[in-house]
Parts: C-alpha cells; structure tokens; sequence
C-alpha cells in the first residue's frame, strides 16, 4: 500500500519566475523531440491546425491554461475521468468506476489493458503518482490552482487497480476535480516540469521546433480505436485574418480564437464558448480600495456598446462570472447599466472624502487574448476618463500578464484593473469561486471573511441546495466584494477546411480532442 498525505499551498502555485521559467525553455535550442526536418503536413492524414499562440508548455499538469490544453489534454494525456461538454456528464476514461465509499473517502477503480505511448502499463500507481506530482507545489502546476484548495488529500492504492483519496471534509465534487488531473507514467520526474509529455491519449509528441511548429503522431499504444488522422501539426500566427486566411488558402484545416471580422467567410462556425470576460479590480490600493470608485468604474463600461460595435454580436453582456449551463449560473441577475453620469458623481462623492481618485490606475492586458481585446481596453479606458479616472493601458504577452493574474501578484504593483477571461470548463461555479472570490483565491486580489464563508458552506452542499445556494453567492458578489466589472460571455469563430468534419462545443477552446475530427465526405455534386 502506497500512502501519501497531500497538502496544496496557492502560495507557493505558479509564479512570474516559474512562468518565465517556462517560456524561456522553450527557446533552448536542441530541444525538438525528433527529427523537426519532416514535411508531410500537406499529408491527407494530417491535421493542419492553426492556434493565436505558442503553447508556453506542453506539462500535462499546466493542462488547465488554455495554449497548453488545446494541444495536451485529451490529444497525448488523459485524466481518470472526463466530463461531456454538452451535458456536464461525467464519463468513465482511465477510471471504470467510482464511488463515495465514506463521506471523506473516494475510491476509483483504473481500467485494464490500458498502456501509455513508451508501452509501460498504466495502472492504480500511476494514477497516485500523477495526482501526488500534480499536488507538488516544486512544479507549481497550474491545475492545482484552478482546481484544488489548500485542504489535505491522502492518496493510496490497496491494489493495483485501486486509488483512494481521503478529504479532510466531504468533497461532493471530487470525481469533477480529479477529471482535470492528467495521467502520466510513474518514471516522469516528479520535481521538474516535462517537455516531452508521455501520455495514454490517441497521439504522442513527434516533434516540437520551437517558435515554428508542434507536431503529434499517432500513438500505437492508443487503448481504443485509431483516430482517422495519424498526424496532426500545430502552428501559430498571432492575427486572427492571418489564420483565417491559412484556412482559405489550404495551408491549414482548423484555425481558433477568431472574431467575426477576420475574414473565416463561409468556413467560418460560431458557437458559445465558456468564456467571460471581466475586469478584475485590485482594492489592495487607493484609489480602488474605496467601493464607490470600484462601483464607478462597473456603470462606466458600456457592456452591450462593446459586444455590438466590437464582437458584432458574438456574445451577450454578463452579469456573473459563469455561464448558461454552469452549476450555480443565476438567471435572475442581469448586467450593469451603462450610466457615466452615475458614474462621474461616485468619482466625485469619493474625491470629496479624500480619496485620491487622480492617482493613475494601470488597465493591464493580454495581447490576443481574445479578438478585439485592443479595441475593448481602448474603449474601457476612454469611459473611464469621462468620470474623471486617469487609466494607463499596458498590453502585456502571456508570460508578464500571469504575474499579475495568478498569486503572488506582483509587489508594489500599484492599483491595477486587470482584463481576465474565465472559462469554467468544470462546469460548477464552486471553480470559479474557489479561485477568483475566495480572498486568497489563486486568481483573487481580495476578498472578506464573511464572503468565504458564504462560499464555503454552499460548496458543502448537492443537488438542488447546490444551485440555489451558489447562485446566492453570485449575486452577492456586487455587494459583498465587487472585486469584478463583468463584461461579456464570450462567443468564439472556428474557421474550418471543407476536408475535415467537427463539431465545435463550450470546451473547444480549452480542449480540443482530434480523435473526434474525421475526413469529411467527398462533395459528388
């Protein structure tokens, strides 16, 4: 019997340095897996694909950031279970079973005849392996900030097909956490982040030539059926009508993260993603510390202004932080008006208490984070000068925005907005809570005891308790906290080649599985 006791720090999660860390690796030179000469990307077998960005790295515990799961995750790794875009369902994969045994303990049974891609057996020590490396705080991995909270999880395996995790308390939603841990062979390193991810999943890493391209092959090791498409290659182009264009042109079949203007045509497919967008308020410092100015800066955005003139429709303005179809989503709430006048006089009500409210505020983005994300930090930044606040925008890559997104923020930052986007691919607003309202949530700036309390005790509960209680929580945010100025859930554009048939869903941009992309039919008209 293997046991292990797992204790989950935030603090110590994914910092700037370990980002960096990440990014810089990617430059080493001789690096590549395998021979990067290859050119059979124009291949009928080959999946040519298109993405805003490089992945920053391939770390299957990292699978939760978008650039890396949308290779990874269900591509090269698999977790014990996997959840149903379309029904929230969750679904047997390299677990057969599971079941509450106790209040505080769960038991998973792992399935037989399952190998990774090197040919070693996956079993019940694997699985215990990877979800005590994903608990290691030495690889700060991202999932465990986007999953887990700072409570304690004993992990065992009485057999070989047999893990069991025993919670500190009850945790009705286990199965739906342990769905975003990835599955990686015993022999990975479990204090160093992997480049070359080995995995049970229907490809395996071919090559990786940084700054170009990524390529998949199929792995032969792959437990069910082969995917129709023995290869896949990843490049990236950071303007959208570039990989629209790669589309139209036959130099790539998928190109992701579009906005309506970049040009997909008739290849192009809208459908609703997870994603809302939002900004996040740091009320660490003056003059963001006092709720009117926060307040102020809600009814200065003009949410339907922004999703009409800049995402031409593809979207709706947001009241909440989750979506339709999310556990806890309230439907009674509704967004925040536009009102600058409103606005202008909780600037002035707060100046006339001394509040320093001409202090420049820092509005930080993420360039490509989603399309038209220039034009929707200009347009915040013009309202929020006519109530009298001086803003400064600074657009900042991947790797300099994280420091300020994830703990530890930044020292001495200064009062900052910072333009988020959040996808809850899990599917309960317990997520989205434990991360960005919780004070020391891994995405949260701030927060109130009584406010994490609330949040507690509704994460505690099931079934319809479960929605009432957290779609309280949410419309008590404004109030309680208002850490948040919501602006849009997000639609996204998938342009797609005529060759290939796929159905985009609410994961696609976080996950997107090729073994579910088969060769179109011929066209005999």
């Amino acid at each position: 019997m293997q046991i292990a006791a797992l204790r989950h720090s935030r603090r110590r999660r994914l910092s700037g340095a370990l980002v960096a860390s990440a990014v810089a690796m990617l430059a080493v030179s001789g690096c590549g897996v395998a021979n990067t000469t290859q050119s059979d990307s124009a291949s009928p077998d080959t999946l040519r694909i298109v993405l805003p960005q490089e992945p920053p790295t391939l770390e299957p515990c990292d699978a939760s950031l978008t650039a890396t799961g949308v290779v990874v995750r269900s591509n090269i790794t698999q977790p014990l279970i996997e959840r149903d875009p379309d029904t929230g369902e969750l679904l047997p994969l390299l677990a057969s079973s599971w079941e509450q045994v106790e209040p505080n303990l769960w038991r998973f049974t792992t399935a037989s005849g399952v190998q990774f891609s090197n040919g070693a057996p996956f079993d019940a020590e694997d699985a215990a392996f990877s979800i005590e490396r994903t608990f290691n705080g030495a690889i700060g991995c991202d999932v465990n900030g986007y999953v887990f909270d700072d409570s304690t999880i004993e992990v065992s395996t009485p057999d070989r097909s047999t893990v069991e995790l025993r919670t500190e308390s009850p945790d009705p939603i286990l199965p739906l956490r342990i769905s975003f841990i990835e599955m990686v062979p015993r022999t990975t390193d479990p204090d160093s982040k992997v480049r070359e991810p080995i995995g049970t999943g229907p490809y395996m890493v071919d090559f990786w030539d940084p700054g170009q391209r990524i390529a998949l092959k199929a792995n032969p090791n792959y437990a069910s059926e082969a995917p129709q498409f023995s290869r896949a290659i990843y490049q990236w182009r950071a303007e959208g009508s570039v990989r629209a264009a790669m589309v139209a042109n036959d130099e790539a079949d998928l190109a992701t993260s579009l906005g309506p203007e970049d040009g997909a045509g008739d290849l192009g497919i809208s459908y609703v993603n997870n994603e809302t967008t939002a900004l996040r308020m740091h009320a660490t410092e003056a003059p963001l510390d006092d709720p009117r100015v926060r307040e102020a800066i809600d009814f200065a955005i003009n949410r339907e202004g922004i999703v009409d003139a800049l995402f031409q429709g593809l979207g709706l303005p947001a009241a909440q932080l989750v979506g339709k179809g999310i556990v806890g989503y309230n439907d009674a709430l509704t967004p925040t008006p536009y009102d600058l006048d409103r606005a202008k006089a909780l600037i002035d009500e707060a100046r006339a208490d001394g509040v320093p409210v001409d202090r420049t505020v820092r509005l930080i983005g993420r360039t490509g984070q989603f399309p038209k994300i220039n034009e929707t930090i200009e347009a915040i930044q013009f309202s929020l000068s006519e109530i009298g606040l001086d803003v400064k925008i600074e657009m900042m890559d991947t790797s300099g925005q994280m420091q300020y997104q994830v703990r530890p923020f930044v020292p001495g930052a200064g009062p900052f907005l910072l333009m988020i986007m959040h996808g809850n691919q899990a599917g309960d607003t317990q997520f989205t809570l434990d991360q960005y309202m919780l004070s020391e949530g891994y995405q949260s700036s701030w927060g109130k005891a009584e406010y994490d309390e609330q949040i507690r005790a509704a994460a505690a509960l099931t079934g319809a308790e479960r929605q009432t209680a957290l779609a309280s929580v949410l419309a008590d945010e404004p109030a309680e906290i208002r850490q948040y100025a919501y602006l849009a859930h997000m639609e996204a554009v998938l342009a797609k080649s005529d060759r290939v048939d796929y159905r985009p869903n609410s994961a696609t941009g976080d996950e997107m599985r090729l073994s579910e992309m088969t060769r179109a039919a011929p066209d005999h008209d």
